[in-house]
């Protein structure tokens, strides 16, 4: 029997690379998203609908009756300080970044626990170690995802559950492309250059790729993983270690 695999904003970006590579890895994989993908089985759920998600893996669950992977991945990137960040956007951040996965992952415990055994693993980004300029609310969204993923590990533990956040630095998903425009859109300035640019901040020189970001997901879920839990996985061709 196939182990089954949830993924929330599975349709685009390291959540579609995501669904792939646990496809090839044999999970069954359901992804939750609101716009459709031919990869994985598509359920539509606003992720931001804490009772959505609810509905949407209790469904699963009653379908499969096992649940081996939990993969919160949907999110959106907001570029702003806090003196340009209003309430109402501010909400709107925190109900897909930190709602969203508090409901995922509340969802997978119990059967998670009857199992005695899963994994989950949260996506966050370099900015749940570090501040970066003009980006209040989304940093902050990192850093509770890094929390959660910490005390989940700790609470959870004695049930064989592992939980790791993933934190990868500039990868090149349309989400990054989006920001990329919203910026040239906005100040002017030459795309081709400032993706240039952005390659150059990296140690490596280059921009990650979702491919390389699903493989350590995949390999966090995977039993050559049995022995991390708790931790934050940096995927950021040395970014945060300068």
């Amino acid at each position: 029997m196939s182990k089954v695999a949830i993924v929330t904003g599975g349709s685009k970006g390291i959540g579609l690379a995501v669904v792939q590579r646990l496809l090839l890895s044999g999970y069954a994989v359901h992804n939750l998203d609101i716009t459709p993908s031919d990869s994985g089985e598509f359920h539509y759920c606003d992720v931001s609908d804490v009772n959505a998600v609810r509905a949407c893996i209790n469904a699963v669950a009653a379908q499969t009756q096992r649940i081996d992977l939990l993969v919160s991945n949907a999110g959106k990137h907001l570029s702003a300080n806090i003196e340009d960040t209003d309430e109402q956007t501010f909400d709107a951040l925190f109900a897909l970044n930190v709602k969203g996965a508090y409901a995922a992952v509340q969802s997978v415990l119990s059967l998670m626990k009857a199992q005695h055994n899963g994994a989950i693993v949260l996506i966050a980004s370099d900015q749940a170690m570090i501040g970066k300029q003009n980006s209040f609310a989304y940093n902050l969204t990192k850093h509770a995802l890094a929390s959660m993923a910490k005390t989940t590990a700790l609470d959870y533990a004695r049930y064989n559950i592992r939980a790791n956040a993933v934190c990868p630095g500039t990868i090149e998903t349309p989400l990054f492309h989006n920001a990329i425009d919203a910026y040239c859109k906005k100040s002017g300035a030459n795309k081709t250059q400032v993706v240039a640019e952005e390659a150059r901040l990296q140690p490596l020189n280059r921009l990650g790729q979702a491919d390389e970001v699903a493989a350590l997901v995949n390999f966090l879920a995977s039993d050559d993983a049995a022995f991390i839990t708790g931790s934050l996985q940096s995927i950021d061709g040395g970014y945060t270690c300068q």
